[in-house]
């Protein structure tokens, strides 16, 4: 079936729907991988978005029940140059079509994805449709003006807290649309883990008297939050805290600091980051639209990675509080994993290691 793109600049698409078919508006990002499609369209940092795979090929490995990060697809859209018809791998149980099909996903295949691409990196982040339908001039300006993701983390968090037992470390992990590697990451470490909403105060996440905090990723804007800036307040100097994306960008906030947001994100597996402190570089998967301002640090705390393309801040550290974050995602699914020695770094500040607080302060 036809179908377009119709971007808030007037730039038009026209290609083939597959998936769910129905029309679906939401701001359009691109993404560089190559693979982790699955992961990426199941990633809760991505509601409201549609994602623009830039790499032509996608769905040639299928979609398995293991390698979802949420109970359900997130994306508002899905926009590749060639969408696979037949999958092939050992462990593929349906097709990307299939998938978004369950999902009530709109996916969109046949157009030029490098084309797209350099519209969103010249003019920014656009708004965007897709339809099958020929929309008036007066259709497309209301999908455009009544859109927005101001409560993008209401729709993503866990509605209840929830336990997952390990015998080691108790860790409080404030959801903000919280990825399953991050869990998966603490549960290898034996971590006892209780997950609560992201709106929670912080009297009964210490009521829980867990042995560090983790401030999940999410979607949207971090000033969107400011009662959840107020918790991470309440939670400073108490306990341990490890913020991640969304959660590096709140704690940033809740230490005075300022956030900003980027021209077209960092949207990818493939992005180099430096390590400050210990003088390394590594490769990491990313995927955020804002970011912490370069001036906006207040004194007590320092910058400690930076992202070598274009030099933004990608973590921060308390000079004397037990806290530190990063705008990457440590966990990667996708990406590569040399990131994950950070949760290693996290429980050695929860275990009070006075050679872990000289490495990371």
């Amino acid at each position: 079936m036809k179908a377009k793109l119709i971007l808030e600049n007037g730039t038009v698409f026209n290609g083939t729907a597959f998936g769910h078919i129905k029309d679906t508006v939401g701001e359009v990002v691109f993404n560089t991988g190559m693979t982790g499609y699955q992961e990426v369209l199941t990633d809760p940092s991505y509601y409201g978005q549609m994602v623009v795979m830039t790499y032509p090929l996608i769905g040639n490995y299928g979609i398995n029940l293991e390698s979802m990060e949420s109970g359900s697809a997130k994306v508002k859209g899905f926009i590749v140059r060639e969408g696979a018809k037949k999958p092939s791998h050992w462990q593929c149980e349906m097709d990307l079509d299939g998938f978004l099909k369950q999902h009530k996903i709109m996916g969109l295949e046949g157009i030029d994805t490098r084309a797209l691409t350099k519209i969103i990196r010249n003019s920014g982040t656009l708004k965007g449709i897709i339809t099958v339908r020929e929309l008036s001039p007066a259709q497309i300006e209301h999908h455009f003006k009544t859109f927005h993701n101001i409560n993008a983390v209401k729709q993503v968090t866990t509605a209840v807290s929830y336990e997952i037992p390990g015998k080691g470390k108790r860790v409080a992990v404030l959801d903000f649309g919280v990825k399953q590697n991050i869990l998966r990451s603490l549960q290898e470490r034996d971590c006892h883990i209780t997950v609560f909403p992201a709106l929670t105060s912080a009297e009964e996440i210490l009521a829980a008297a867990p042995d560090g905090v983790l401030l999940s990723n999410g979607p949207g804007d971090p000033k969107d939050l400011p009662t959840v800036v107020d918790t991470i307040k309440g939670l400073l100097g108490k306990k341990p805290i490890f913020g991640i994306c969304l959660g590096h960008q709140l704690l940033a906030l809740s230490l005075g600091g300022d956030t900003e947001k980027l021209k077209f994100g960092h949207r990818g597996c493939n992005h180099p980051v430096k390590d400050l402190l210990n003088k390394r570089v590594y490769i990491t998967s990313q995927n955020h639209g804002y970011v912490v301002k370069q001036d906006s640090l207040p004194k007590e705390a320092f910058a400690t990675h930076i992202n070598l393309n274009d030099g933004t801040i990608e973590g921060l550290q308390h000079k004397d509080l037990p806290a530190f974050s990063v705008q990457f995602h440590p966990e990667a699914s996708p990406g590569p994993k040399e990131n994950a020695y950070l949760f290693d770094r996290f429980l050695k500040m929860m275990e009070g290691d006075k050679k872990c607080q000289e490495i990371i302060a």
